[in-house]
C-alpha cells in the first residue's frame, strides 16, 4: 500500500483531489474557456496536472517512490518553467534532461510513462483552456517527451493519436 501525497502547501487543503477521467468520450472545451494567459493560469494548470499524477497508478510510483519528489519544491519550479516557455517570463534555470536522467538511472522510464504523462497533460489543459498558448503547451510537452525518450531510451516517441469524438469519421487512410 503506497502513501499518496497531495501537492504541498496551503492550497493542498482546498484542492479537489478526485481523479479526473482521461479515457472515455472526448468532451469539447467549454465555451467559457480561455487561453493560458497569466501566471495564475499556469499555476492552476500545473497544480491540476500534478494532482492527477499523485493518484495515477502508473506515474505516482515514478514521482513518489523513485524520484521522491518534494512537491513543495517541484511545483514552483514547474510553474516557473511553464511561465518561461508559454509567457516568456524569466525565472526558471534548470536542466530538464539531467534531472530526468537521474530518475531514469534509478529505474528506467518506459514508453507508457511518456504516453500517460502526455495524456494527463493534454487532459489537464483541455479541461479549462483553449487557444494558441494552450496549443503551445501541448506541442511543447510533446517535444519534451520526444527529446527525453530519444536521449534516455534511444526511442523515437510520438504522441498517441487523440481519441475521436463519437460520430467523427476516422481519418482517411493514405
Amino acid at each position: 500500500h503506497r502513501h499518496l501525497r497531495p501537492p504541498p502547501g496551503p492550497q493542498a487543503a482546498r484542492l479537489d483531489l478526485r481523479p479526473m477521467t482521461v479515457t472515455g468520450p472526448v468532451t469539447q472545451p467549454d465555451p467559457t474557456t480561455h487561453d493560458l494567459e497569466t501566471r495564475a493560469d499556469i499555476h492552476d494548470l500545473v497544480v491540476a496536472f500534478y494532482r492527477e499524477i499523485v493518484f495515477d497508478d502508473l506515474l505516482e510510483p515514478v514521482f513518489g517512490e523513485v524520484a521522491e519528489v518534494d512537491w513543495a519544491l517541484h511545483i514552483p519550479k514547474l510553474i516557473d518553467y511553464w511561465c518561461r516557455v508559454l509567457l516568456g517570463q524569466p525565472g526558471y534555470a534548470g536542466a530538464i534532461l539531467n534531472a530526468h536522467r537521474h530518475v531514469h538511472d534509478i529505474e528506467p522510464f518506459r514508453v507508457e510513462h511518456f504516453d500517460r504523462w502526455y495524456a494527463l497533460w493534454i487532459d489537464a489543459i483541455d479541461q479549462r483552456w483553449a487557444g494558441p498558448t494552450a496549443d503551445l503547451a501541448k506541442t511543447h510537452a510533446a517535444h519534451i517527451a520526444a527529446v527525453l525518450a530519444r536521449k534516455l531510451l534511444d526511442l523515437d516517441w510520438q504522441p498517441p493519436a487523440p481519441p475521436r469524438t463519437v460520430g467523427t469519421p476516422p481519418p482517411p487512410t493514405l
